[in-house]
């Protein structure tokens, strides 16, 4: 990498831990730090869920699905605008009716007020856990960028590097340094591709002619893909929208109901078909570069034996000129970070008020304990991703296994009159450990069906049942 977008990509992520540090001393109560004082507006929120949603992992999780099977990988998104959508009709307008809804700071808060504080403290378990895991996934997204990108700098060095940077501006600045950096980071996210990745791209491999030469025919068809994938990401997306602990914490930083309405109906347009087909198409054109050999100096003739995750960080070293490179890297980096740091404050707010249950009324005393938890578990991302491999593969688990677990009994306590608590938390147990245990156990699923599936449905099925016990 040239020193000019070495001192680009440098000055970025000094000013992302600057704005950490600008809104370090302007937090002063919990509301400041888990729900950015409840003042946001509709297009701040709108593009810090879209950029917390599609973020790093996703964008290089599209890269790798445009790089395998073309154009029809971006239905994968189009079930995150379905999700926020339907959130937007169905969830918020419920959940701004509660009496409480003004004093929640965490989504599992919601259990304790359909159910009982055991039911509550489950749910925090289960966000806790899953938050970890994605974020996991972030920091993972971001060190394979950056180790394909820089010379001389290996995974694990790169783990480190992105770990500690999205970590730190996080423990500072709370979720009002989130959402505006989001906003930042998604801006130059779809400039970058807009104006730069992609134009560029495609000039670079060719043009259209090229493209249609090399790639097989069914990379350019949208109909390139089984029922059974998109069964497995509508029930795997779908229903985050409904139990993320990071939605959750952006409605209730919204100014009013119709802001956040607002906020949701602009992150599902900007999920499909604007992030979907521009993830895709990169990760098509890296394919044609792999095959036309634009890759050898890398050691890598064509795309066989490539991992289709680095294949558009790839093009991008490989296309773009000095400054360029900076500004782009940046961009990416910019999505992993927007992601990352959403997900450790959901997991870091699950711990301290679901799980650990801590209520003090010295603000500053809270404060601290929030940011030393949420240091805590950007530690423990850091040593998840160490050992993993996939972006995609670590993401998808985690939203399994949230989704398995919370998804039902969130819908039961929303539009169920007086539900049973022990129907909730049995849905919760057997559903989540279901799913992990089939991930962990089980290599392969009857129908190809995901793992997700099987979670959900025995969910359901002990939610039905038990509901019709009377709670003692």
């Amino acid at each position: 990498m040239h020193w000019i977008d070495l001192l680009v990509f440098v000055i970025y992520m000094i000013a992302m831990l600057g704005v950490g540090f600008f809104f370090l001393n302007k937090n002063k109560s919990t509301d400041d730090y888990y729900v950015g004082g409840r003042s946001m507006s509709s297009w701040h929120v709108g593009l810090s869920v879209v950029a917390t949603d599609v973020g790093g992992g996703f964008s290089i999780g599209l890269g790798g699905l445009g790089f395998t099977m073309g154009l029809s990988g971006s239905w994968m998104l189009f079930t995150g605008l379905l999700g926020a959508w339907l959130a937007a009709v169905i969830l918020i307008p419920r959940l701004s009716e509660l009496p409480q809804f003004k004093q929640l700071f965490t989504f599992p808060q919601i259990f304790s007020i359909f159910y009982d504080k055991k039911t509550a403290l489950l749910a925090g378990i289960i966000s806790a856990i899953g938050y970890a895991g994605f974020t996991s996934s972030q920091l993972l997204a971001g060190a394979k960028l950056a180790s394909s990108t820089f010379t001389g700098l290996n995974l694990q060095n790169a783990l480190i590097i992105m770990g500690v940077i999205a970590v730190v501006y996080t423990v500072m600045g709370g979720l009002k340094a989130v959402i505006y950096t989001d906003t930042i980071q998604w801006a130059l996210l779809l400039s970058g591709l807009v104006f730069i990745g992609l134009p560029l791209g495609y000039i670079e491999v060719g043009g259209y002619s090229e493209i249609k030469r090399i790639l097989p025919n069914e990379f350019l068809s949208l109909g390139n893909i089984t029922w059974q994938d998109l069964v497995n990401w509508g029930v795997t997306i779908i229903p985050i929208w409904f139990v993320g602990m990071t939605l959750y914490q952006r409605i209730y930083a919204c100014k009013s109901k119709k802001e956040a309405q607002k906020a949701w109906y602009i992150a599902g347009a900007f999920e499909w078909p604007v992030m979907a087909f521009m993830g895709v198409l990169l990760g098509m054109f890296a394919r044609v570069g792999a095959e036309a050999g634009m890759f050898a100096y890398m050691g890598y003739e064509s795309a066989e034996g490539m991992d289709a995750e680095t294949g558009l960080p790839m093009l991008l070293r490989t296309i773009l000129p000095a400054g360029l490179m900076g500004l782009m890297m940046s961009a990416y980096f910019s999505a992993v970070l927007s992601t990352a740091d959403s997900c450790l404050m959901a997991s870091s707010g699950n711990l301290v008020t679901d799980i650990i249950g801590y209520k003090n009324p010295d603000q500053k005393k809270f404060l601290r304990l929030s940011q030393l938890m949420t240091l805590v578990i950007g530690a423990l991302a850091l040593l998840l991703a160490s050992v993993m491999q996939s972006v995609l593969e670590l993401m998808l688990y985690s939203y399994a296994f949230m989704v398995s677990g919370l998804f039902v009994p969130v819908l039961g306590g929303l539009f169920t009159r007086k539900p049973n608590p022990n129907a909730a938390f049995w849905s919760m147990l057997l559903g989540g450990g279901t799913t992990i245990s089939l991930i962990l156990l089980v290599e392969e699923l009857p129908l190809g069906l995901d793992a997700n599936i099987f979670g959900i449905s025995i969910s359901l099925i002990t939610f039905l049942i038990l509901n019709q016990v009377k709670s003692k």
